[in-house]
């Protein structure tokens, strides 16, 4: 008796929970409000103004953009100018213009972009710059999906098929489609296909009732203009430049020398004005040297300076627009950006920077490398650069690996020892791949000054040396010398006075430890500062370290 009673109205719950069930498997329900104007990206739906249309043109809400096709798209409200790059365009959209500037050139466009809160790009622009296709389903829905090699597509193998708000048999039904229809398949999910209509509709369907095949389609991808093969890894100097008429004609390269980079460009102001010590004779001594020339720039070290070029649409174009006009003018074959001492707060403005500028150096054939410091907890030195993000876009990512022990260092130590430099390999390794990775070598080293001050504090002073003003130092003070094998180094010391001078020495057998690292991590090759600083010898040991040939 007692059982009846609890298992009859158990079974009445169940039952009328069942027919709820199946009653609802049964239904439709509408999937998107008729009056509200709805986007379709691939598999998400958008629903909050996603779209525009004036005058037959569809524009796209840039917010749907930034976070679902491009999350480097640039928007400027200041100078209400949408800047886009890809990896061989720049583009800049001015509001209300129906002129685009791609890659420094005007280009006319049918339809500009509307600001209204946000803005919103036109969609025939983004179809050829993101290689996706815009469709208008009707006034209300707009459907966008990229442009894939391989699209996987579903065939309706039943009379009926329906399609599921959920992956599941008690979900209502959000569409039918019969015997031949094609859908988009997504995602399989326990068996279910999340799928889409021709029309946009968005759903579940039972794997066992589509015949899945797929739909292949020619994508072209321009071929990334790398500069041409060299013998072994490559072989870069930078040149100290103090003036535009420096002469080098009479000079012959080193054995194995590929690439050098003369200082010869400067932004001097927040409008982006580039300073110049270029010469047209120095050029035709690389090329007829067979070397090529990666013009080096700098930002003057100034942050404040930095800042406000930076932060300018305006300025960064003027920047772009100046390197491009003396690379075309002095035949550069590349150049290297030299950005020190950077605010921590303009460290997304940096990467926002080189994205606008690679795709406009590489229309023109100019490789881009940029120089970065080993990592540290240095804001204005170290963590302003986002090495990750610009590993993405540079040709060659150049690793300043020396200054371990600076100038106004309160310790005396190793311009960059053999530990120190090998660490900050790895380190960068994380973010960038090898390939693109140029180890800095120094030609330098310091000499260090240790004296007593008052109340017994310790005084240390340093001088920058060249190699040959080191030898000089020890031979004139015949300084006691010794192998540092911690530092991988000969350390040199002598007393004058009450102080002692210490030496680590950079030469011969300290460069081929550091330059033997390029092999052993598979980098693309080293690059010294300066040219000048060095003994000819060093040059030969390069030469057999990154080179020669592996005798068998």
């Amino acid at each position: 008796m007692h059982l009846r009673k609890i298992f009859v109205p158990l079974f009445i719950v169940l039952g009328t929970v069942f027919c709820i069930m199946i009653f609802k498997s049964l239904c439709f329900i509408q999937e998107y409000p008729e009056d509200k104007t709805t986007l379709i990206f691939e598999n998400k739906i958008f629903s909050d103004k996603p779209f525009i249309i004036e005058d037959g043109s569809i524009l796209v809400s840039y917010n749907i953009l930034k976070e679902n096709l491009d999350p480097y798209i640039y928007w400027d409200p200041e100078e209400n100018r949408v800047i886009i790059t890809t990896r061989n365009k720049t583009v800049r959209l001015k509001t209300d213009s129906l002129t685009a500037i791609i890659n420094t050139k005007p280009v006319k466009i049918s339809f500009p972009v509307k600001v209204l809160k946000q803005p919103y790009i036109p969609a025939r622009l983004l179809e050829d710059l993101y290689n996706i296709e815009v469709r208008k389903v009707d006034e209300n829905r707009v459907i966008i999906d990229r442009r894939l090699p391989v699209k996987k597509m579903g065939r309706a193998i039943e009379r009926e098929v329906y399609i599921k708000l959920y992956p599941s048999w008690f979900s209502p039904n959000v569409a039918k489609i019969h015997a031949g229809d094609s859908l988009v398949l997504f995602d399989l999910k326990r068996g279910w296909y999340q799928v889409r209509t021709d029309n946009g509709i968005i759903g579940y369907v039972l794997g066992k009732k589509l015949e899945v095949y797929e739909v292949k389609n020619k994508i072209s991808v321009p071929a990334k203009k790398m500069p041409p093969p060299v013998r072994g890894k490559l072989n870069m100097v930078w040149d100290y430049i103090h003036s535009a008429d420096f002469n080098i004609r009479r000079e012959k390269p080193p054995k194995g020398l590929d690439i050098i980079s003369p200082t010869w460009f400067s932004i001097v102001d927040g409008k982006g004005t580039i300073e110049s010590r270029a010469n047209l004779s120095y050029i035709d001594w690389a090329h007829k040297n067979n070397l090529a020339v990666w013009a080096l720039i700098d930002n003057n070290f100034d942050p404040e300076l930095t800042h406000e070029f930076l932060k300018s649409s305006d300025a960064r174009e003027n920047i772009i627009r100046q390197i491009l006009m003396y690379a075309e003018l002095f035949h550069l074959d590349g150049i290297n950006i030299d950005f020190e001492n950077i605010n921590i707060e303009d460290r997304h403005l940096l990467v926002q920077f080189m994205r606008e500028l690679v795709p406009v150096m590489h229309e023109a054939g100019i490789t881009v490398s940029q120089d970065v410091t080993v990592k540290s907890q240095s804001p204005n030195w170290s963590l302003c650069y986002d090495r990750a993000e610009l590993g993405k876009i540079v040709d060659y990512m150049v690793l300043m690996a020396y200054d371990e022990h600076w100038a106004a260092s309160p310790k005396s130590g190793s311009v960059a020892s053999i530990g120190w430099v090998e660490k900050g390999i790895k380190s960068l390794l994380e973010d960038v791949p090898p390939e693109k990775v140029i180890l800095g070598l120094p030609f330098y080293t310091r000499e260090w000054e240790e004296s007593s001050g008052p109340n017994g504090t310790s005084v240390v002073k340093s001088k920058t040396l060249s190699m040959t003003q080191a030898q000089q130092t020890l031979k004139k003070n015949k300084a006691r010398t010794s192998w540092d094998e911690s530092a991988g180094q000969n350390f040199a010391y002598y007393t004058k006075g009450n102080s002692v001078f210490k030496i680590w020495l950079e030469d011969e057998k300290s460069i081929e430890l550091k330059a033997s690292l390029v092999k052993k991590y598979n980098l693309a090759g080293t690059a010294a500062w300066r040219k000048g600083f060095e003994v000819p010898a060093v040059w030969d040991v390069i030469y057999n370290v990154l080179k020669a040939p592996v005798r068998m």
